[in-house]
């Protein structure tokens, strides 16, 4: 079936979270990762999927998720988690773009690169000057943009420190707080949208990727909003 060419085009960019990363023993489906531990959920299971769902044949929902993708950092042993590196062509690549989401910042909060939450926001405030910047929408204007805020880390989940391993940090889920606080003040600063994850998602037993049964309210939450900007 042929996507209607006068869908609302949104575009959901991300890491892991949006790539729809599982612990492979919270379900029984999906496709397989390069870690045995985990599986990437079928594309109905994700959030993104759910949200293409949410809202119909008039939208058109990208996916643009991938795991340990970053704001603006390189990793030394892993080529092409730097996000913003990627974001630009990827923005020129889908437009027309009506909407763009971002639910990204996570990784860049992991000790080995001893990143503040501030610096974090910001570096997403990048992303949106870039959208406004180069971008538009299907009527020539700027394109709406959410930013999403991280879910909590659970530090108490039964996995967490065999996923963390060497890059374990006590004032992790605290860092998270503070860049969802950050990142709202962000989004008010350059009049766009912010969406706090938290408030509907939580993560799995691994305490960092969202829980299987998180991913259809973190869809609502983004269909309620992409309905009201377009």
């Amino acid at each position: 079936m042929l996507t209607d060419p006068d869908a609302v085009r949104v575009l959901c960019f991300g890491d892991s979270n949006t790539y729809g990363t599982c612990r492979s023993d919270s379900s029984t489906f999906g496709t397989p990762t390069d870690d045995p531990d985990y599986i990437r959920l079928n594309p109905d299971r994700r959030w993104t999927g759910v949200l293409q769902r949410l809202l119909g044949q008039g939208y058109d929902v990208i996916e643009e998720g991938l795991n340990g993708r970053t704001t603006d950092l390189d990793y030394e042993d892993r080529a092409g988690g730097n996000g913003r590196s990627y974001f630009g062509p990827c923005l020129l690549s889908h437009r027309p773009l009506d909407v763009v989401v971002i639910m990204l910042g996570g990784n860049d909060l992991k000790p080995s690169f001893g990143r503040t939450p501030q610096a974090v926001a910001d570096a997403l405030g990048g992303y949106v000057d870039d959208v406004a910047a180069h971008l538009t929408d299907r009527r020539g204007r700027v394109p709406a943009t959410v930013l999403v805020g991280p879910i909590s880390v659970d530090d108490t989940a039964p996995g967490y420190r065999d996923v963390v391993g060497d890059d374990y940090d006590p004032a992790i889920p605290t860092r998270f707080r503070e860049l969802a606080t950050a990142l709202r003040r962000v989004a008010q600063e350059r009049g766009v949208r912010y969406l706090d994850a938290a408030q509907v998602a939580r993560p799995g037993d691994d305490g960092i990727h969202l829980a299987l049964e998180s991913h259809p309210p973190l869809a609502e939450l983004v269909a309620a909003t992409v309905r009201s900007v377009t």
